[in-house]
């Protein structure tokens, strides 16, 4: 078994989970919050010392990204009728923003700055505990997520490509909803970079997929 394909599938998982959250917050207005923390977290993971780092570490794999493996192995194992369309129009609409992102140097730059700047803020808001910003839950404060969000409008909401997120007006105009919204959209592009980074492209989830379910099963049953 390949790792740079179970790297890949970790990408997409990370991908289909902030995906499959967006979705969830549009439409219910609510998500588990280990899934929430755990794309969040991903964003904020700059210098990893593996691609398990990003969503916690190996051990917390299965249990981490058990939504976004949920996802992808329906994806793979289900007929196209009994996909979820808006989550994958969402997933691949975040592909389409990580691409136009990557090739703008100047962009990158910011984000990365800013993600430092949030970074600090989580720390503060965690001051009584100074390994907090290590515990997934120490980037979803209501604060910490806003200014995420404010990140996503002033970086990625700059391109003439737009995701339309579709739901329940109830919920997408909850700002609070709409915070995490943003966020969880940077969360998925940042997995969609480490699925590039690995060597994912587009076409490869039409006809790589026999590729992915090794690694997805490895995945899972961790």
């Amino acid at each position: 078994m390949s790792r740079v394909h179970d790297e890949q599938a970790l990408g997409l998982a990370g991908l289909f989970q902030a995906a499959a959250l967006v979705e969830q917050i549009a439409t219910r207005g609510m998500v588990a919050q280990n899934s929430l923390e755990t794309s969040v977290y991903s964003i904020m993971q700059l210098n990893p010392e593996s691609s398990e780092d990003i969503f916690g570490g190996k051990e917390e794999l299965a249990y981490n990204l058990h939504l976004g493996l949920q996802n992808l192995r329906d994806l793979v194992e289900k007929p196209r009728a009994e996909h979820n369309k808006d989550v994958i129009r969402y997933a691949l609409s975040m592909m389409h923003l990580e691409r136009k992102l990557s090739a703008d140097p100047e962009m990158m730059k910011t984000v990365g700055q800013r993600l430092s700047q949030v970074s600090e803020q989580a720390r503060y808001f965690n001051s009584e505990d100074q390994e907090a910003t290590d515990n997934p839950s120490a980037y979803c404060h209501p604060n910490v997520i806003a200014n995420i969000a404010n990140l996503y409008q002033d970086t990625i909401s700059s391109f003439s490509f737009r995701i339309q997120v579709t739901g329940d007006p109830r919920h997408l105009q909850n700002s609070e909803n709409a915070a995490k919204i943003r966020a969880l959209l940077l969360a998925g592009i940042r997995s969609a970079m480490l699925w590039r980074q690995k060597g994912g492209k587009r076409w490869h989830l039409l006809f790589f997929k026999s590729r992915l379910r090794p690694s997805l099963r490895k995945l899972l049953d961790q």
